[in-house]
């Protein structure tokens, strides 16, 4: 590692909505230079002109020391840290092209970090995966993933937040800790890389069905045994996918899983509700200004399911619902009508 202090790190995060631009302000806020890349022009235009994001973030004002660009090779030529905060679908484009303008710099970054919380759709791949077969080779062992219960409104707000950095390399996961920690922002690590990720990706569909629970207007029984019962999906799949089990009753797993299945500011429970409420999923996600990464994530889960052979009931109801147009009232009694069975049985 740079024996550079961390404070005086260069961090270029690619990705302008709401979570890339709490994570930037989080990091400026302690004197770190941020470039903060927007996908349009006019976007970074107007977040240097009026240092305010107006459409994701609004309300927080952005410190000085956050440059905004649209020139990708201006955002991550001359960084430590790269952190990817866009969605999961366009996470290969830009790799690629960080890949090609990395061909022509000196140095590499001493870490790339992915915030995405998502899989990619086809391939199946977690973002590491894709980073791995993406970016220069020597940058393998840098590869990290920050996850866990944090919407990026209160962040951006300093109210009090614990997450996990996970990486394979000690080393990485504890200079990306100093990174990030703050008074407010507390940062765990770990090893499993895969855990951590899955995690992230998976709670997205757990939220969509709670929040058809609840846009049907059932009660916290119901919510309660699904967050409980979806826990049980998510760590049958992580396992058998060669994560530690430990990992998702953490902030990465169960403390994620309750925030965005409860909280009022979650777009998965959102698209959910919506759709208990009897509207349909293209009108849903029409008015909504942010992305919604359960709607593919719960594609993706489900195959991840057929391929390794585990019974996750609530993600292949969830499917039906977003993709075979199922009622969502049947949906709920086709899982209370399956057999009994033992409940402590899935690893």
């Amino acid at each position: 590692m740079s024996s550079k202090d961390i404070k005086d790190y260069n961090v270029s995060v690619l990705g302008a909505g709401s979570w890339g631009t709490a994570l930037s302000i989080l990091l400026a806020k302690k004197g770190i230079r941020v470039k903060l890349w927007a996908r349009r022009e006019n976007h970074a235009q107007e977040l240097n002109k009026i240092r305010e994001n107006t459409r994701y973030l609004p309300g927080v004002r952005l410190p000085d020391n956050i440059t905004c660009n649209h020139n990708l090779s201006d955002v991550v030529t001359e960084c430590e840290v790269i952190l990817f905060v866009i969605p999961s679908h366009g996470v290969r484009e830009v790799a690629k092209k960080v890949s090609e303008i990395f061909k022509d710099v000196k140095s590499l970054p001493l870490a790339v970090v992915s915030a995405v919380k998502g899989i990619e759709q086809d391939s199946l791949f977690t973002m590491i995966d894709v980073f791995q077969q993406e970016l220069p080779r020597e940058l393998s062992g840098k590869f990290a993933v920050l996850s866990g219960p944090s919407f990026a409104e209160e962040v951006a707000n300093e109210v009090p937040t614990a997450v996990t950095i996970a990486a394979t390399e000690v080393s990485v996961a504890n200079m990306l800790q100093g990174l990030f920690a703050t008074t407010y922002f507390r940062v765990y690590t770990s090893n499993d890389v895969v855990g951590v990720q899955l995690g992230g990706a998976i709670k997205n569909v757990m939220a969509i069905a709670v929040g058809i629970s609840d846009g049907l207007g059932f009660g916290t029984n119901t919510r309660a045994a699904l967050i409980t019962r979806g826990l049980a999906e998510l760590t049958r799949l992580a396992v058998r996918m060669g994560a530690n089990p430990l990992t998702l009753a953490g902030l990465a797993g169960l403390g994620d899983l309750v925030l965005t299945c409860t909280g009022d500011l979650s777009r998965n429970r959102h698209v959910g509700l919506e759709l208990g409420r009897g509207k349909k999923l293209p009108q849903i996600l029409s008015d909504m200004k942010m992305v919604a990464e359960g709607v593919k994530t719960t594609k993706a889960v489900w195959q991840l399911a057929k391929r390794h052979g585990v019974e996750m009931p609530i993600t292949e109801h969830v499917y039906a619902v977003l993709y075979k147009d199922l009622d969502p009232k049947d949906a709920v009694r086709h899982l209370l009508l399956r057999p009994p069975r033992p409940e402590v049985d899935f690893l």
